[in-house]
């Protein structure tokens, strides 16, 4: 007889509430899987989109990550793989430039991949696999 992990879903009010159906956080197995996280404030606010800024776009995803993260127990320090979806190939300097100073060294492994089309036509989305 096989039994289903155990997953515990986590909430958290330092990030803007979830209207989608699912989970911003799930742990599991000493792990923690974070949805794709998009640069809205907590007050439900997408930040950077008239000016089209992706650096306060990825600051806002990173700032919604680490918060989230320390709800349930861990930091960006213990973040073991990332997916990156940009908008624009062209912004992956700038991306980079504020996403390394989220995550101390040794950074996490990950992949970062241009896409057509991102929720709420945001520039930046990322999601994340972290130790607990």
């Amino acid at each position: 007889m096989s039994t289903s992990p155990v997953k515990e879903a986590v909430t958290s009010t330092r990030i803007p509430k979830v209207t989608a159906p699912l989970s911003s956080a799930i742990k599991s197995g000493g792990l923690i899987f974070l949805s794709g996280t998009c640069p809205v404030d907590v007050e439900g606010n997408l930040v950077g989109i008239a000016e089209k800024d992706v650096t306060k776009q990825t600051h806002q995803v990173l700032q919604n990550m680490t918060a989230l993260l320390e709800d349930c127990g861990s930091s960006m320090a213990k973040v073991l793989k990332v997916n990156v979806f940009i908008k624009d190939m062209n912004d992956f300097k700038a991306i980079n430039d504020v996403y390394t100073t989220y995550f101390p060294d040794p950074k996490p492994t990950r992949t970062c991949v241009e896409v057509a089309r991102l929720p709420l036509d945001c520039l930046v989305e990322i999601e994340c696999i972290a130790a607990q």
